[in-house]
């Protein structure tokens, strides 16, 4: 049985998981190979600080503006976001000259399902 069911094979959709933690099962090799896209890109300090900081924001949601200043320039800043957006971690909305990011539906539930303590 899946770990998680993509909504599409499309890495830049939201991803729908199932709640079964690792441990519970066996994983499939794709389940692994989405599950690995997902730690791949949060396994950059930059790209898990920009996480951070999104999921973090109240309202939930964050001007690029407001996160940008993480120690790296700006194009950098827009490579990480990107990666995290093709990963399915996040969600993007262009506002007049301004990018939002909030963090894409069930990212937060679904990891902390996946990596919960099976009993």
């Amino acid at each position: 049985m899946s770990n998680l069911a993509p909504s599409s094979t499309n890495l830049t959709t939201t991803m729908t998981w199932c709640c079964q933690p690792l441990g519970k099962e066996e994983l499939s090799a794709a389940d692994s190979e989405r599950i690995a896209v997902m730690f791949k890109a949060l396994s950059d300090p930059v790209r898990l600080r920009l996480f951070s900081r999104i999921a973090a924001q109240a309202g939930g949601e964050a001007c690029v503006c407001d996160i940008q200043d993480v120690g790296v320039s700006q194009p950098t800043v827009s490579h990480h976001l990107r990666k995290l957006r093709e990963a399915g971690l996040l969600e993007s909305e262009r506002r007049a000259s301004w990018v939002y990011y909030r963090v894409a539906p069930g990212v937060l539930s679904a990891m902390a399902g996946l990596l919960s303590q099976t009993t």
